[in-house]
């Protein structure tokens, strides 16, 4: 009883939370120090599981995707996260804006202008680099990775998170929780469930820290090129801190007053920009491109979905490796993503949630990569910027503020396209810090916020191992840690959606928790 009271008493559950800052520490001090040795291992440890487990990789995103779809137009659908009777906390608007700045981030504006480009230099199905075909499969492969797949990944924990919280109402939003019905009390109270939750610890504070430093040089070339600056490491840690400031705010005041209002707004700036590229820029040939894209997506959607270079005896083309990368990457962050979902979902049905997560944040991102893409790929074919030229013999990221630079009012755009990043990047990492705190705390995560106090706590702790490893160059390891570590989430992923169906089969939820569960009740009571 006393240890109990303690724990009431503490802001942070020590036991799962110091051991993987620790191993974070572990991991970052001694592999930067030592940043080419590291990689060397690291890499080669994970092209091994990268060449053998490929086609696992693919058919793993498939079948989180089947199992969304199965989960939604089956009985499970239709069970509401909460009380059947209460309305959504969020509007339709809000839900999605919030779950496409959580699922999309900052990363689709680096894609969206730029993935093409890798494509269209390394082509898939014998096309020849530098053509048509290519420059096509190269922005529906962009459209690719922002599509189904990738978001069915970020979603299928929720069901079971949502339950657990919203429907049983057990106070600790954590994975070890949502496994309870299968593993028993002895194994979620004692080491087994410390070890799971460690695990999603370890994943999501390595992962937002790599997010964090990939993150900045969206905005730091686009301002280096406006006030004609060179991107140092001062620029950097400014813009950081900046960063820092933001989303402690937007964490300090909460979902409702932080999150969702910079969500929304920032789909709002998103959208006049993108109208302001299409009117001031070539919107016609962005409108033709971006239709010739979805046709290219559309007829190619299987063979990318399937793609494993098979018949490549020399080294896979950009796109069989990036996609595998890109699907372990994802599932670093699939925990996150599916338990803050879970905290946003409460009134939404099981359908709701999982087809709003599918389709918000795809349409988004398509939109976003054609014309983002449109207009490099403009650019590349008038010649006003050598688009394929730059990505290869200058840092990539180089290439983005002298596409935006092409266009009318240039200081304008490139101004607006930083600001739109750095807003993505704050909700989230806004979202990553309050997850990570409600993950940690001790408060009843069913009738609580976590602590404002220990949102920013997680915030400086992140910002502070990205700026020290970006200080001495070691990010490279750690990302390719956070993506060796989906390999566990993997397995967790699968064992919640057993949890979600086997917790809801003992509640006979789509019975009892559904809305107008009288009606369903004695419907059920006449048929029977």
């Amino acid at each position: 009883m006393e240890t109990k009271n303690r724990d009431k008493g503490r802001l942070i559950d020590y036991r799962i939370f110091v051991p993987s800052l620790l191993v974070i520490i572990a991991i970052s001090v001694p592999f930067s120090l030592y940043e080419e040795r590291a990689l060397t291992v690291l890499e080669g440890t994970f092209n091994i599981i990268v060449d053998v487990f490929s086609w696992g990789y693919i058919w793993y995103a498939i079948i989180l995707l089947a199992a969304g779809l199965y989960l939604s137009f089956s009985k499970f659908g239709q069970v509401v996260l909460g009380d059947p009777n209460e309305k959504p906390r969020f509007t339709l608007f809000e839900y999605a804006s919030i779950l496409i700045a959580m699922g999309v981030g900052s990363t689709i504006m680096r894609t969206g202008m730029l993935e093409w480009t890798s494509v269209a230099n390394d082509p898939p199905f014998g096309m020849e680099a530098g053509s048509t075909d290519a420059l096509l499969i190269g922005n529906a492969y962009s459209m690719f990775m922002w599509s189904f797949q990738v978001f069915a990944i970020f979603v299928m924990a929720a069901p079971a998170m949502g339950y657990i919280l919203h429907v049983r109402k057990r106070p600790l939003m954590r994975i070890s929780e949502a496994c309870r019905c299968i593993f028993g009390d002895r194994f979620t109270d004692g080491a087994g469930g410390k070890f799971l939750d460690i695990i999603f610890l370890i994943s999501i504070l390595s992962g937002a820290a790599v997010t964090l430093g990939l993150g900045t040089p969206i905005v730091t070339y686009n301002l280096s090129h406006l006030f004609n600056i060179e991107v140092t490491f001062g620029l950097t840690f400014a813009i950081t801190i900046l960063w820092v400031v933001l989303f402690s705010i937007s964490a300090y005041v909460g979902i409702d007053r932080g999150i969702k209002r910079l969500s929304t707004f920032n789909m709002y700036l998103a959208g006049g920009f993108a109208i302001f590229v299409m009117a001031a820029g070539p919107g016609v040939f962005i409108l033709d491109y971006f239709t010739e894209s979805v046709a290219s997506l559309t007829t190619n959607y299987v063979n990318i979905s399937l793609y494993t270079d098979s018949l490549a005896m020399e080294q896979a083309s950009h796109m069989q490796s990036n996609t595998v990368f890109w699907f372990a990457y994802s599932a670093t962050w699939a925990m996150l993503h599916s338990i803050f979902a879970a905290k946003i979902s409460q009134g939404r049905t099981i359908k709701e949630m999982i087809l709003t997560y599918l389709l918000a944040p795809t349409m988004l991102s398509w939109l976003a990569t054609g014309v983002l893409g449109g207009l490099g790929v403009h650019r590349h074919l008038t010649g006003d910027v050598p688009v394929l030229d730059l990505v290869q013999n200058q840092d990539e990221m180089a290439a983005i503020p002298e596409i935006l630079a092409s266009l009318p009012w240039s200081t304008l755009a490139i101004t607006v396209f930083a600001i739109v990043a750095m807003i993505f990047l704050t909700t989230t990492l806004d979202s990553t810090t309050y997850t990570i705190a409600a993950y940690t705390s001790t408060k009843d995560m069913s009738k609580h916020e976590p602590s404002r106090l220990l949102r920013i706590l997680v915030a400086a702790i992140i910002a502070a191992v990205a700026l020290v490893l970006m200080r001495i160059g070691g990010l490279a390891p750690l990302e390719v840690v956070s993506g060796l570590m989906g390999l566990p989430i993997i397995a967790i992923q699968f064992l919640t959606i057993y949890a979600a169906i086997k917790m809801m089969t003992q509640d006979r939820a789509w019975i009892n928790n559904v809305r107008g569960a009288e009606t369903h009740k004695s419907s059920h009571q006449k048929n029977a």
